[in-house]
């Protein structure tokens, strides 16, 4: 977090194998969040996007991460959305 990273997030990076934290926090990335991100079942600790120029919705594609035990997209751009994690 906070390395002055610029642009969008690239879908590319749910490719990235066993990644069971990602810190992409106070930084200037804006654009979506991709959907491919929910592909991250592996994501077992943080995902923090907080505190960058993202818009749209939060994608429902999220809530396939059942074993996160951090969110945190605050300070973004953001509509809320209907977003279930895990079980619930």
């Amino acid at each position: 977090s906070t390395n002055h990273l610029n642009g969008t997030i690239p879908s590319e990076i749910a490719l990235i194998p066993g990644l069971s934290t990602l810190h992409l926090s106070t930084n200037f990335l804006s654009g979506t969040i991709p959907t491919e991100l929910g592909s991250l079942t592996n994501l077992d600790a943080t995902l923090n996007l907080s505190s960058n120029k993202l818009t749209g919705t939060i994608p429902m594609e999220l809530g396939m991460m059942s074993n996160i035990q951090f969110l945190d997209l605050s300070s973004n751009r953001l509509v809320e959305s209907m977003l279930h994690l895990g079980n619930s």
